[in-house]
């Protein structure tokens, strides 16, 4: 498939050939993506195991974690903030971390303390304002991140030119930071026992471990996590490329239609939610842009509905505001069992959109109550990994709409 704009009558009929040709590509976008991986964690391990080491002490000394972006790359520091804040482990403690927001170069001297750690996002390619923001907090004594960029302490080089692929890298990296932290906490060295961490890392056990030797395991460990993974996008590339190709080719239908894509989701995947409109909207150089919404990108309206309705209205009510039968609802879920998410999208298929659910586990209860139309899911219980890649296939449906409207 070469591209060129369908209308709404080829897209409805496109051969079998086409649908597979778009199959083929998004199997190979997704496989491409392991060997890039690989790469950057076999280089970066080292240094992301002794790094881990240091946040934990900053953690533990009344540090925060403070992140920013512009762009695409605001998402990530969205989703730092949450991943610490709210940690996906039941009773592990929640880590002060803050997204600064787009006005970050006026708040940061303001906040900022010089036990704090600093993470900046822009790709794919240095922002400066990203860079003048990471090197002021620096100067400070921050413990800074630059991703990508120079300015930070710790600082990263962009492993491909595809700003998704960078992103989607980035996202394991702060993952893996978070896991190791945690890790870190438990090594008794640190003096604070906050529970048992040997499903992150089975090495740790219950006795006290040298420093190094924690380091060198924490280290393979890291490896282990990005071959898992790689593992699951490769599965997913498998079992679910012809799905993402069909979700394109119905997605290019609707907006052929004047429709627009409703997205939402709750905690990683309203960040996610956010990071797919801004690719929509705000998309690389030389593409078309995409009409979407965000509505887990509108605090006053979520905390309004959740506090005078229930947290189960949030999105079914912002859908119903804004939804048109042309449209296209994505409700992105690491369980597929949230109640605000089938709320939304059995809203959504009672108005005559178009739906689309992007799951984990097993798909949970939008896949075994036939909430959408199109599902696409990755199968596994831990929701960083599902997360991982789930950011690989909404880059990679991105990528096939816009060959489809090119």
């Amino acid at each position: 498939f070469t591209g060129g704009r369908l209308d709404g009558l080829e897209v409805q009929v496109m051969s079998q050939v086409d649908t597979d040709a778009l199959t083929a590509q998004g199997r190979e976008q997704l496989l491409r993506r392991n060997d890039i991986f690989e790469g950057f964690f076999q280089v970066e391990a080292p240094r992301l195991a002794q790094v881990c080491h240091e946040m934990s002490r900053r953690f533990l000394a009344g540090g925060r974690l403070l992140a920013f972006g512009n762009g695409s790359a605001a998402t990530d520091a969205q989703h730092v903030s949450v991943e610490f804040v709210h940690p996906v482990i039941v009773g592990k403690r929640a880590l002060p971390a803050l997204d600064l927001g787009p006005d970050f170069e006026r708040r940061l001297p303001i906040l900022l303390r010089p036990e704090d750690m600093v993470m900046g996002f822009a790709f794919p390619e240095a922002d400066g304002p990203v860079e003048r923001a990471v090197q002021a907090a620096r100067e400070r004594g921050a413990l800074t991140f630059g991703l990508t960029g120079e300015a930070g302490e710790y600082s990263f080089t962009p492993p491909d030119g595809d700003p998704f692929v960078i992103q989607e890298v980035f996202e394991v990296l702060y993952h893996v930071l978070w896991e190791t932290v945690h890790v870190y906490f438990e090594h008794r060295e640190q003096g604070h026992d906050v529970g048992n961490s040997s499903f992150l890392y089975p090495f740790l056990g219950k006795g006290q471990q040298p420093l190094e030797e924690v380091v060198r395991d924490v280290q393979g460990s890291m490896l282990q996590k990005m071959q898992e993974v790689n593992s699951l996008r490769s599965a997913a590339a498998e079992s679910q490329a012809n799905a993402i190709a069909h979700i394109a080719v119905a997605v290019t239908e609707r907006l052929e239609r004047g429709g627009k894509l409703i997205i939402f989701g709750n905690g990683g995947s309203a960040t996610d939610a956010n990071d797919l409109v801004s690719d929509c909207v705000d998309p690389p150089p030389g593409w078309g842009t995409v009409p979407a919404v965000s509505l887990s990108a509108e605090p006053a309206n979520i905390t309004a509905i959740a506090n005078d309705i229930g947290t189960e209205a949030i999105f079914a009510r912002q859908l119903i505001a804004h939804a048109r039968p042309e449209d296209v609802a994505v409700g992105i879920s690491t369980s597929g069992g949230s109640a605000n998410l089938l709320a939304a999208l059995a809203e959504a298929r009672r108005r005559g959109l178009l739906t689309v659910g992007l799951v984990g586990y097993d798909g949970g209860r939008i896949v075994a109550e036939r909430l959408a139309d199109h599902t696409v899911v990755v199968r596994s219980d831990y929701i960083p990994r599902i997360q991982e890649v789930q950011a690989s296939i909404y880059h990679v449906l991105r990528e096939l709409i816009e060959w489809c409207t090119a």
